[in-house]
């Protein structure tokens, strides 16, 4: 476990200092999740000298009210489709133009869904400037023959360039409201975690940083799968002790898998925000928990006439996307090829009354190995049921 050190901010400022560049900033991508960081990164680019004061944010243009979305954003200040209810920084502008809006960028901030990040960055091949370094505070990984990638490992497979990740427990709506919160950042290198902890670290948007960008995305990605549960615990009304158990449990199972796919996981990464507290806040107030809770109760009571993912997800999530559905999918699909099912039934389990009919009520149905004790030992802590 790192934390930050008044010498990496002092490295930053030095170095501001001799150069005299300061980082300019562009976010891709302008959803919900993209609006809120913005305001955060648009306050701290405007009170830190070592930062541009201008801040673009690649949207992606639509129609909204018979205006284009930028136009409404630049005029009014307001994502009136993502983010209604908060205006953004005056020094935060909307560009339509993926090319042009990371023209003069030296620090990327990639925040749009998981499966459009390897075509966008092919987009920018050929288009950045040198040394710009990245940030992915995207939930999701990708898979391919070798197995699980990492979107860090996305970034720096397509461009080339040095990627740390964000993850937490990070409700955009009310991060937007100020409400008090915290995130991780996983960094590769000491000074880049540092310039990337002074551009998001607020009073009210506290970040810690670990090394190592891999379990960050793992629990990231994993925990929207285990909130699919959380969703069916809601539909059959079980109360809130099963549904802390079924998070607990989903705890082990996104530890194993890390651990299983990627080295050097740290089992303290999982009291972190990008940890237990996101698997938390995901499976009591997240989307795919909402939307899981509407399918199971659908399942309950209409039987085969039940509502898909896809009707549920167009009515409910005003343009945004599951996670959930996506990624139980894909892991099941690299667990079947691994022949590692047995090792990951509680995710197996979702897959199944996700996908195959299984009933609503067998998410409850948890193998015995799952409550073996844990056991410390020195000062790291195994967990023998994973």
């Amino acid at each position: 476990m790192a934390s930050i050190t008044a010498d990496a901010l002092g490295t930053l400022e030095k170095t501001f200092a001799t150069s005299g560049r300061s980082e300019k900033v562009a976010i891709i991508g302008a959803g919900n999740w993209g609006s809120a960081a913005a305001m955060i990164i648009g306050r701290n680019c405007k009170k830190l000298d070592i930062f541009d004061d201008n801040v673009t944010v690649w949207c992606l243009e639509e129609k909204v009210e018979g205006g284009n979305l930028t136009d409404i954003i630049n005029t009014t200040h307001v994502n009136v489709k993502y983010l209604p209810d908060h205006k953004l920084p005056e020094n935060v502008r909307a560009e339509p133009d993926l090319v042009k809006s990371v023209a003069g960028a030296t620090l990327l901030v990639f925040v749009l869904p998981h499966q459009f990040l390897a075509r966008t960055c092919q987009t920018l091949k050929g288009h950045l400037e040198e040394g710009v370094k990245a940030i992915s505070l995207i939930k999701g990984i990708d898979f391919d023959d070798s197995g699980p990638q990492l979107m860090t490992s996305v970034i720096k497979r397509e461009l080339g360039i040095e990627a740390c990740a964000l993850s937490g427990a990070n409700i955009a709506n009310e991060i937007a409201a100020g409400k008090f919160c915290e995130s991780t950042i996983g960094y590769e290198h000491k000074e880049t975690g540092a310039l990337f902890f002074a551009l998001f670290n607020e009073p009210n948007f506290r970040i810690s940083l670990v090394q190592g960008t891999a379990a960050v995305q793992v629990f990231g990605a994993i925990k929207n799968i285990v909130a699919l549960g959380a969703g069916f615990c809601d539909a059959l009304d079980m109360g809130n002790n099963t549904k802390a158990a079924l998070m607990r449990i989903g705890l082990i199972e996104m530890y194993r898998f890390a651990t299983q796919y990627f080295k050097d996981v740290d089992t303290m990464t999982m009291v972190e925000s990008c940890g237990m507290a996101d698997l938390i806040t995901t499976c009591m107030g997240g989307r795919n928990r909402r939307v899981a809770e509407a399918y199971g109760r659908s399942r309950l009571e209409k039987g085969d006439a039940h509502r898909s993912w896809e009707d549920l997800e167009a009515e409910m999530l005003n343009g945004q996307k599951l996670q959930g559905t996506g990624a139980a999918k894909e892991v099941f699909a690299i667990l079947t090829r691994d022949k590692l099912l047995d090792r990951f039934p509680f995710l197996v389990t979702l897959y199944k009354i996700a996908f195959e009919g299984k009933p609503i009520e067998d998410v409850v149905n948890i193998p015995e190995e799952h409550f073996l004790p844990s056991v410390v030992t020195g000062a790291k802590t195994t967990v023998t049921s994973a």
